[in-house]
């Protein structure tokens, strides 16, 4: 098995959810049987969304440290952190499984051809570049739904997973006219209920967490 190396930390709990996402992907009757992971929860990454900047160098470090210590293979428990994937696969010299890739991919594998994304404003132009290369039509919030999605993801992150955080990540998702929804921000899934919506939610986290399995247990 290939060891694999987390970025993570943005923030901390979904870290937490991802790695929980990677166990339950596991398939496995005793401990040897999951994937070594190693993981480098660092909170104090910049914001990518205001000190854009300054982030990568970070995580550039990151990478460096976790291939040192023997990762094989690396992640990012992030979206928006994607935009500095190149930056993250010279700094480590290692293969990046690249979870914008396969969230759109599994959008175009399930039919959808209007395709809803919510995240922040860099993951979201992520998505649609990637999303326009495969032939579909992305879905993006327009000015207020951004504003009001970023709230909410702010206060995800400062602990808040209350009702009126559910309810308002629960109304953006429907507002959405798409066939199929990528939960674009890793914050998304700890308050955004599948059963709640009338299409498809494509939890981009879990996602990444199968294909991780699947590439290290290769």
């Amino acid at each position: 098995m290939k060891t694999l190396g987390v970025l993570g930390g943005m923030g901390p709990a979904a870290t937490l959810d991802f790695l929980a996402r990677l166990q339950a992907a596991t398939p496995a009757t005793r401990d040897q049987d999951h994937i070594r992971v190693l993981v480098d929860i660092n909170p104090h990454i910049p914001d990518r969304n205001t000190d854009s900047e300054a982030a990568g160098p970070v995580l550039g470090e990151m990478a460096r440290g976790l291939a040192g210590a023997g990762a094989e293979v690396l992640a990012i428990a992030c979206n928006t952190a994607h935009a500095y994937a190149d930056i993250i696969r010279a700094a480590s010299g290692l293969p990046l499984i690249d979870m914008i890739d396969i969230a759109c991919e599994a959008a175009r594998d399930a039919g959808a051809r209007r395709v809803g994304v919510l995240g922040t404003p860099t993951a979201v132009d992520l998505y649609s570049a990637r999303l326009a290369g495969l032939g579909l039509e992305p879905i993006v919030p327009d000015a207020a739904q951004q504003a009001r999605f970023m709230d909410l993801v702010y206060r995800i992150k400062a602990g808040d997973l209350g009702k009126d955080v559910r309810d308002g990540m629960t109304a953006l998702a429907a507002s959405m006219d798409a066939e199929a929804l990528i939960g674009g921000c890793t914050e998304v899934p700890l308050v955004l209920d599948p059963a709640t919506l009338t299409i498809p939610l494509l939890d981009a986290g879990a996602l990444l967490a199968a294909r991780c399995v699947a590439v290290c247990s290769a």
